[in-house]
């Protein structure tokens, strides 16, 4: 069988770094990414990027766990390489605050972060709404950045990208060999997933250079994160809406909350705000399928749905997909032996 032809359509976090880590699997397979959109207009674009999971429901908690372990590490490389600083990649040190003391003390991923611990009394004095917290050293991806490195990497192993729309998996049947789905929220209409929603994140990127450690409510919705040129402040998790219009009141109710956490924010300078739709579902999709008409097969590999922590397991998950990938493409060499048989 000639190389394969591989199709990734979709070029945010999770369709780039599937691309990319089917090229480290399979170097002799040709890959082509398609997308509609690419950065700086991916929802991607629009994410924090800090490496804090969010628990999927329908994923076990040990596979969760890997996905953001290879993550983290394959990050840390990075930011420890001369690649740091083009990538947006560097470590960020700060708290996480509970109003009360949480279930889990112990999230399952304390082991991951760095120097994870529960905070001293001295350090929650400057949270006195907060009874609760814990102190880590994690890593942000600046997200702009990060996926322009990883589009530079991409086409320094020829890989190809187009601006295409593709409104059916099926129109690619002809031209590849097997398509892999990393749409995200474009999901719901490509192939009719009922189980995937938006959830509508709107944040603000602030210049405020003094504010170097991030700040996060322990219910996941008001967050300081410092990048290397702005402060993302956040946020909000609002199920079901597909608006991508900024929301004056919203941009007022984030500023006020976080001015709470930091006084400080209080001078920030050139407020921007942003809207994404977060891809969300029980579960990641990451699965084997096979569409076939008439007789025609066409091996599809979907990487979809990682909700508000597709940055945080984005390369776990693009690792297991391009194992996906390898089968499918054994599959195909399996069949095509045996029709010379």
């Amino acid at each position: 069988m000639a190389a394969p032809k591989v199709a990734v359509v979709g070029a945010g976090v999770i369709g780039l770094s599937t691309a990319l880590c089917i090229v480290e699997t399979c170097p002799s397979s040709s890959v082509t990414v398609l997308s509609a959109q690419f950065s700086p207009n991916t929802t991607s674009d629009v994410a924090a990027g800090m490496l804090i999971p969010h628990t999927y429901p329908g994923t076990p908690i040990h596979v969760q766990k890997q996905w953001f372990k290879e993550t983290f590490t394959y990050l840390f490389a990075i930011s420890n390489s001369a690649e740091a600083s083009e990538a947006g990649i560097h470590l960020v040190s700060g708290w996480q605050v509970f109003k009360s003391t949480p279930k889990e003390e112990l999230p399952f991923w304390s082991d991951v972060v760095l120097g994870f611990r529960p905070m001293s009394k001295a350090e929650l004095q400057k949270f006195p709404q907060h009874q609760f917290g814990q102190a880590f050293t994690t890593l942000k991806c600046d997200c702009p950045p990060y996926l322009l490195w990883l589009e530079k990497r991409l086409k320094a192993t020829g890989v190809q990208m187009h601006n295409r729309k593709v409104a059916d998996l099926w129109e690619l049947h002809r031209e590849y060999d097997i398509v892999v789905n990393c749409t995200g929220i474009g999901a719901h209409q490509l192939v009719g997933d009922k189980k995937l929603f938006p959830v509508r994140g709107q944040v603000l990127q602030v210049h405020a250079p003094w504010v170097k450690n991030f700040i996060r409510d322990g219910d996941g919705l008001t967050y300081i994160y410092p990048g290397i040129h702005r402060v993302t402040l956040g946020g909000t998790r609002e199920k079901e809406s597909w608006s991508l219009s900024p929301d004056p009141s919203t941009t007022k109710d984030i500023f006020d909350r976080c001015c709470s956490l930091e006084a400080s924010l209080q001078e920030a300078q050139d407020i921007k705000v942003k809207v994404g739709l977060r891809p969300s579902r029980q579960c990641v999709r990451l699965q084997r399928e096979v569409l076939s008409q008439g007789g025609v097969k066409l091996p599809v590999v979907h990487n979809y749905g990682h909700g508000a922590g597709g940055f945080s397991v984005h390369r776990g998950t693009a690792k297991e997909a391009a194992r996906l990938v390898v089968e499918c493409i054994a599959a195909l060499q399996g069949s095509s032996s045996r029709a010379k048989l």
